[in-house]
Formats: structure tokens, sequence, C-alpha cells
């Protein structure tokens, strides 16, 4: 993992950094060959020619680069977490009430050629 990778992990603030882990673990348990940069600023997991960016702010973390047929499934059930063109928002409270099985298929769909 690169210093600039590192240093973003290293600043996620303590509120945010179950989710963000929760989702990593995720993504690796998947994808355990997935790269990992920084793209845009944020954390992005690459695998092939597919990204998936996880970025964590204010509000929580934003998932970016999700294939939005690809991720429909997911989308219908969660429209409220859809904010503008492939951007996911979530708060800790929503990510509560998504099972891990749903947010692995949203990955699958996002990073699987």
């Amino acid at each position: 993992m690169n210093a600039g990778v590192q240093s973003y992990l290293d600043g996620i603030a303590s509120e945010h950094r179950p989710l963000f882990d929760r989702l990593h673990r995720l993504i690796l348990g998947a994808y355990p060959e997935a790269g990992l940069v920084l793209s845009y600023g944020m954390p992005t997991y690459r695998v092939g020619d597919r990204k998936l960016h996880v970025g964590v702010w204010q509000h929580g973390i934003s998932i970016y680069g999700w294939d939005r047929d690809r991720g429909a499934a997911f989308a219908s059930r969660h429209p409220n977490l859809i904010k503008g063109k492939g951007t996911i928002q979530l708060r800790s409270r929503d990510a509560a009430d998504i099972t891990d099985d749903e947010l692995s298929e949203l990955i699958r769909a996002s990073l699987e050629n």
C-alpha cells in the first residue's frame, strides 16, 4: 500500500472507520487481488479495468463508480441512498440496515469483469 493511501486511511474519523473497514473487508474478501490506490483523492479499488471509489466525508461514506445497470437491484431496494449520477451515500445508521450480502452484491456488480 502506498503512503498516500495509508495516510488517507489513517485520517478516517473514528465514527466512520467501522463502516469503511466493513466495505474494505467485503471488497478484499471478494477480490483479494484488488489493487488499492488513491484516485480523485480517495481510496480506489481496481480489478482489471473496473474501479470502485470509496470516499469518507462528513456524512459518512460515498461510493462512486458503481455500475448503475448492474447495481440496479441494490438501487431499487435503497433508492434513498442514491445521490446524483453514480453516487451512493451511506451513513452509519443507513448501513446498519444493509446486509453484508447486499453490499457484496453491489461490490460484485461494480468490480466483476
